[in-house]
């Protein structure tokens, strides 16, 4: 029989603890035949002031492993810490708070009542938040409209709001900019950059690639409940995903240029139209001076993207 471990006193004090730490972790429910593992076996740690995006195809485990760290879910068997407490009490006194994608908003209350009536339960200091809170949310011009006539965009920045006020060492953001647009989207981020500038730790799952490859400095994908790469994000892109390469052949060569390429292991989706070459290459520099030495121009070279190399490490 297994146990959850999370209730558990961790050694590490509170001060010297790292952002969080996942020691083992797995997540099951249902038993026999009817057993699903959430979650497979986890061990990550995450350092203070880090911005980390958690990846994943659906079903990968991300939000179960979210769950735990807000001590929503226990785990079955291993260790999870939060600032060196369990999550459970990080949770309570306010060191960890979160932007989830499921939970209500009471809509008879105004924007500015619901974060009021969270920050009563963190004391003084944080009713004294609340302004600036509302602001930091972009929320100042609607502090008096209901929830219930507010967009589900909006809705989405008073439950920013709300994880904000208790002014939190840890956010995590589960899908953090569903429904926002393009330029609330870029604000939240704007906020979360000058957040993490500051030392507060940030941990999100997102299904927008781009947002992970421009604002997450490292990378954890997940598949099958189990972590399949953990790395810088740039330098997960770089070694996952090979760069493309397109340019205008000559005149006239170009069965014998074709034949170079051909003859290199190292590139791959080589096609030709109206004699233009494309091709993806991981030693792009070698085939770019190749394309050069035989007369091509007009070269252009892509780099790989977060969206290659999650595909990559996810299709099996």
């Amino acid at each position: 029989m297994t146990t959850a471990t999370a209730t558990a006193e961790p050694d590490a004090t509170t001060a010297d603890a790292p952002a969080i730490v996942l020691a083992g972790v797995r997540r099951h429910y249902g038993t026999g035949d009817r057993r699903v593992d959430a979650v497979a076996g986890l061990d990550l740690t995450v350092n203070r002031g880090e911005i980390m995006a958690l990846l994943g195809p659906n079903g990968a485990g991300k939000t179960t492993t979210l769950d735990m760290l807000l001590g929503l879910t226990p785990p079955s068997e291993g260790r999870v810490t939060v600032l060196g407490q369990t999550p459970a009490r990080a949770t309570a006194s306010g060191a960890i708070a979160a932007v989830l994608q499921t939970g209500g908003l009471l809509s008879d209350l105004s924007v500015r009542e619901t974060v009021e009536v969270i920050a009563s339960l963190h004391g003084r200091e944080a009713l004294g938040r609340v302004t600036e809170t509302l602001e930091r949310a972009d929320l100042r011009m609607l502090a008096r409209r209901r929830v219930s006539k507010c967009s589900g965009g909006e809705q989405q920045r008073v439950k920013f709001a709300l994880a904000l006020v208790a002014d939190p060492g840890i956010l995590v953001l589960d899908e953090p900019t569903a429904g926002m647009d393009v330029t609330a989207r870029r604000r939240f981020w704007d906020v979360m950059r000058a957040d993490a500038d500051a030392g507060r730790t940030i941990v999100f799952a997102t299904h927008y690639l781009e947002e992970a490859e421009q604002f997450a400095r490292r990378t954890v994908v997940m598949n099958r409940g189990r972590i399949v790469a953990d790395a810088p994000t740039d330098r997960l892109r770089a070694s996952l995903g090979a760069r493309t390469l397109a340019a205008t052949l000559p005149p006239e060569g170009v069965r014998a240029i074709l034949d170079i390429l051909q003859a290199r292991p190292d590139v791959t989706d080589l096609r030709v139209d109206a004699g233009r070459v494309s091709l993806r290459a991981a030693d792009s520099d070698a085939v770019a001076s190749a394309l050069l030495a035989s007369g091509a121009h007009d070269l252009e070279i892509v780099a790989a993207t977060l969206e290659s190399a999650f595909t990559t490490l996810t299709e099996n």
